[in-house]
């Protein structure tokens, strides 16, 4: 395998590399030394650099997406006839999540366009926002994210930030 397979067979071990390879804000010299890759740190510089050309630029995108909240939610017992219990929100292996009458979670609900690199977007929001996420789920409809009672201003602008900064991410026969 040539430096320049190995160099781009680390940097895409690590997504956050590749989105600043794409973005142009990268010290090459120092993702040189970042990088797992035996070789001459200006070699591995360079196939950095010509590895970040031939990525697609990053052009964030802001999907259509409606983030409301919703306070008191808790776990719930009991089950329907689907298996779920009635009212449930959120489902993480057998613990289902939903209002309740002493709850002390807030759920973030954000509908639209919802995928694994919003999802990705908003969990990084919600880091940067020191707010705890206890349990989130998602489909191409909607996310659910569970957060601490007194989080959920803090994580509905969170989650309303992450909207309108998800990269725009290459398909894979790209």
């Amino acid at each position: 395998m040539t430096l320049a397979a190995r160099t781009r067979e680390a940097a895409a071990d690590h997504p956050f590399l590749l989105d600043a390879l794409r973005a142009g804000v990268v010290n090459y010299a120092a993702a040189a030394r970042f990088v797992d890759v035996d070789g001459e740190p200006d070699a591995i510089a360079t196939a950095l650099r010509r590895y970040a050309e031939a990525l697609p630029d990053y052009a964030p995108s802001s999907p259509s997406v409606r983030v409301t909240m919703q306070r008191g939610l808790g776990r719930l017992d009991g089950t329907e006839a689907d298996g779920s219990p009635d009212g449930a929100l959120l489902a993480v292996n057998d613990a289902w999540y939903g209002p309740t009458a002493d709850g002390d979670w807030t759920a973030v609900l954000a509908t639209g366009a919802v995928d694994a690199a919003f999802a990705a977007a908003a969990l990084d929001r919600l880091a940067l926002a020191d707010v705890a996420v206890h349990g989130m789920g998602f489909d191409e409809d909607a996310l659910v994210a569970l957060v601490g009672r007194r989080a959920g201003a803090d994580a509905i602008r969170a989650v309303e930030a992450a909207a309108g900064s998800v990269p725009d991410r290459p398909s894979s026969e790209s």
